[in-house]
This record gives C-alpha cells, sequence and structure tokens, in this order.
C-alpha cells in the first residue's frame, strides 16, 4: 500500500514537473535555450519544451522598435553649443549576438550613433548644420548601417529631430534677424517709394505728351477742315454764274442801305449807270428845288 502511494507521488510529480517544462514564445520572437546557464540552441515562436531546473529560455523580440534619443550638447567646427535630439527604428537580426555579445547591445548602438553624430556636425559650422538637417541623417545612416550588426542590430531608420542653438546663440541669432529684417523693411520702402516717384513722373511726362499730341491732332485736324471748307468755296465759286455774284452785289448793297450810313459802294463797272438809277435822280432834282427857293 505505501508503494503504490509513493508511485503515485511521484508520478504527480513527474506530471508536474513536464507541464513546467511547457513555453509558449510569441510572434515576431526567437527564444534563446540556455543549459546550465549555457547556450544551446536558438527555437523560433510556438510551443516548445525545456527542461526545468536545466534549462531555461530567453525570449529576444524581432519586432521594429523605436528609440528616442534624449537632448544632448554638440559642438560645431565654429565652436557654437547646439542641442540636438534624435529618434529611429532598429530590429534584432540575430538574437545570439544581441544578447550574448554585449551587456547592453541597445546603449552601445546608442553610443555608436551619438559618437558619428558629433563627428558628422563637427565638422560644419552653425549655419551649415541648422540647414543640413536631411544630409545629416543620410550621413548619420551610412554610417552605423552596417557597424551596428555587431550588436546583432540593424537600423532602418535615424532621423535628427530638432537642432537647437544655446540660449546665447539664440539671443544673437535673433538680434542679427531682427536687424536684417528691419533692413530689408527699409531698403523695400525706400525702394517703393523710388518706384512710386518714378511711376508719377512718368505719368506725368506721359499725360503732357498725349495732351501735346491730342493737341496737335486738334490744329491739324481744324487746319485740315478748314482748308477743306476754302477748297470746296474755291470749287463753287468757280463754278457759278454771273448772276450769283449780280444777286450777292445786291444783296451786300441792300445790307448797306439799311444801314444807319448813307454811303452806298459799288463796283467801278456801275458807275457809270448811277445816272439812270430814278431814285437818285429824284433826290438830285429835290436838293436843287430847295436851293432855288
Amino acid at each position: 500500500m505505501m508503494a503504490r502511494i509513493i508511485i503515485g507521488i511521484i508520478v504527480v510529480l513527474v506530471i508536474v514537473y513536464v507541464c513546467f517544462g511547457f513555453r509558449i514564445v510569441p510572434q515576431n520572437n526567437e527564444g534563446l535555450v540556455e543549459t546550465l546557464g549555457k547556450y544551446s540552441k536558438t527555437v523560433k515562436a510556438g510551443f516548445i519544451f525545456v527542461w526545468p531546473l536545466f534549462q531555461r529560455i530567453r525570449k529576444v523580440p524581432l519586432a521594429l522598435q523605436p528609440l528616442e534619443i534624449s537632448k544632448y550638447s554638440i559642438i560645431t567646427k565654429d565652436n557654437a553649443e547646439i542641442s540636438t535630439s534624435l529618434t529611429l527604428n532598429y530590429l534584432v537580426t540575430d538574437s545570439y549576438r544581441y544578447f550574448y555579445n554585449n551587456t547592453d547591445s541597445v546603449e552601445s548602438m546608442v553610443q555608436l550613433i551619438r559618437g558619428h553624430l558629433r563627428d558628422i556636425i563637427g565638422r560644419m559650422d552653425l549655419n551649415a548644420a541648422l540647414g543640413s538637417t536631411k544630409e545629416i541623417n543620410d550621413q548619420l545612416f551610412t554610417a552605423t548601417g552596417d557597424l551596428t550588426d555587431i550588436y546583432g542590430i540593424k537600423v532602418v531608420r535615424v532621423n535628427v529631430d530638432e537642432l537647437l542653438p544655446s540660449a546665447e546663440i539664440q539671443r544673437a541669432m535673433d538680434k542679427q534677424l531682427t536687424a536684417d529684417r528691419e533692413k530689408t523693411a527699409a531698403i523695400a520702402k525706400a525702394e517703393g517709394e523710388a518706384r512710386t516717384i518714378e511711376m508719377t513722373t512718368k505719368a506725368k511726362n506721359d499725360a503732357l505728351v498725349a495732351t501735346a499730341k491730342a493737341n496737335a491732332e486738334a490744329v491739324k485736324t481744324q487746319a485740315d477742315a478748314d482748308a477743306y471748307r476754302v477748297q470746296k468755296m474755291q470749287e463753287a465759286l468757280s463754278k457759278a454764274g454771273e448772276g450769283y455774284f449780280r444777286n450777292q452785289s445786291l444783296d451786300s448793297f441792300n445790307q448797306l442801305a439799311q444801314g444807319p450810313n448813307n454811303l452806298i459802294v459799288v463796283g467801278k463797272d456801275e458807275m457809270t449807270d448811277l445816272g439812270k438809277v430814278p431814285a437818285l435822280k429824284k433826290v438830285w432834282d429835290a436838293s436843287n428845288d430847295k436851293k432855288d427857293e
């Protein structure tokens, strides 16, 4: 009876022992199996078995992971201090190297990236560094792409998020920027005033020229009209008969006779016919009668 109890207890312990040996490696992970503290094999994601107390499994994530590197100072070529921060994405390509070749592969990768970033920016002037973020990203990615392989890590993307000058340099830059803006505004104002004066002068000159042209055109038009009128009158007079001129003379005589003056103007050809005018003879006889009395 006692033997059966002992056997039952052993069976239960064996079952419990075996149950504790089953492990699950999640998706996008690898398992590093250690036997008595020494690496023995690498297992993929899924359901596995290890011997409890003798073996253990270390899970290494293989998915893409983001990392932010906090702000730190860098000195440029012209001894200007700037603060920078960057972000990157990396993934584990070799779980064995990642876990066993370095006590902290991620920190080693960060130090490597910081060192290369200092070297890149340290060869640039402040203005060049502030305006060359894309070039810095490209150089940094190229420089660190293969070196992190010794840690079993691959950097997929690295990006410099900001480059900020120190407070003193920032104040100096603000003053210079303000001065440049005021200078630009003054130049723009002066150019605008000069342009206004130029346009105003040009407008006045154009107006004077236009007025002169209009007056000249008016004079020319009036002269053409007068010449045309004279030409038409000459043509009409050249075609008029003797009766037309006689009528014009009679009309002129009538107008003079109706005036307050007693002066009558006649042509030399009509002087011989004055005696034939009855009104003139009667006036002459009346004046003679008055003399006789």
